[in-house]
């Protein structure tokens, strides 16, 4: 949403919460030096830091405010500072955003992650365990040995709060890497008691293209998310020198006035 300069925290946690979107942003006023705009990303249980697939997508709403087919902005968000890139055609465009490089905080269980997700230990990957990762919102990663586990994955509400919860992260990234750095996935938050799925995870996908290129796996990704959830999304991920560029597709749905 474009000029939201005026808007409280809690106007904006109730529109988000309104939409019941995975995330729904709010333009503003940049408040640092460098930065072109603030984005505001709220999903129904609270305001992200970081969020990379409506980062991309407010870039496009940003650009076609301007009037600009192509441009290179610099957005704010609670994470700091994201250089984002656009180009546009019509109703479709290409964006892509550079995020920092991976952080890498505590290992995951196995045994708790493969119980929360409704799966064997055996069926996540030996030689890339579970971990938390970040490149602005943290994420377990949870590589698993094969993409025809992700339509049978049986989430635990409970203890996915309790895995999220313990290891202070905001999702569970489910990825089957196949060769060539094909990868497709499923991501699941909690909101308010109720597991979540999201159809495409641009801050997990930064993170997971960092964990696999530490790990000696692969450098760039083509990821496919949301199939299950009959909305599918395919984004890109590669290692770059000052970060990770994350990019994929935006189409424009539609164009709505908001009268508050």
């Amino acid at each position: 949403m474009h000029e939201a300069d005026g808007m409280s925290d809690s106007v904006m946690l109730a529109l988000a919460r309104e939409t019941r979107l995975s995330e729904t942003t709010f333009v503003q006023s940049p408040t640092v030096e460098g930065a072109d705009y603030r984005n505001r990303i709220f999903s129904p249980p609270g305001e992200m830091p970081f969020a990379g697939h409506p980062s991309l997508g407010t870039a496009v709403a940003v650009a076609r405010r301007r009037g600009d087919r192509e441009a290179r902005y610099v957005q704010q968000t609670r994470a700091g500072l994201q250089p984002v890139e656009v180009e546009l055609s019509g109703v479709a465009a290409r964006a892509s955003m550079i995020q920092q490089p991976a952080e890498f905080g505590a290992a995951a269980d196995p045994a708790r992650v493969a119980s929360a997700l409704g799966i064997d230990e055996g069926d996540l990957v030996a030689g890339l365990p579970p971990i938390v990762a970040s490149t602005g919102a943290p994420h377990v990663l949870c590589p698993i040995t094969d993409a025809g586990l992700l339509p049978r994955l049986q989430v635990s509400p409970a203890e996915l709060g309790a895995l999220l919860d313990g290891l202070e992260a905001i999702v569970a990234y489910v990825a089957a890497v196949g060769d060539g750095g094909k990868v497709k996935a499923r991501s699941f938050y909690l909101d308010r008691g109720l597991v979540v799925e999201d159809p495409a995870t641009g801050s997990a996908a930064g993170p997971l293209v960092g964990y696999l290129h530490r790990e000696g796996v692969a450098s760039r990704v083509r990821i496919d998310q949301g199939v299950e959830m009959a909305r599918p999304s395919r984004l890109h991920a590669d290692v770059v020198p000052d970060g990770i560029r994350v990019g994929g597709d935006v189409v424009v749905i539609a164009d709505a006035t908001l009268l508050l």
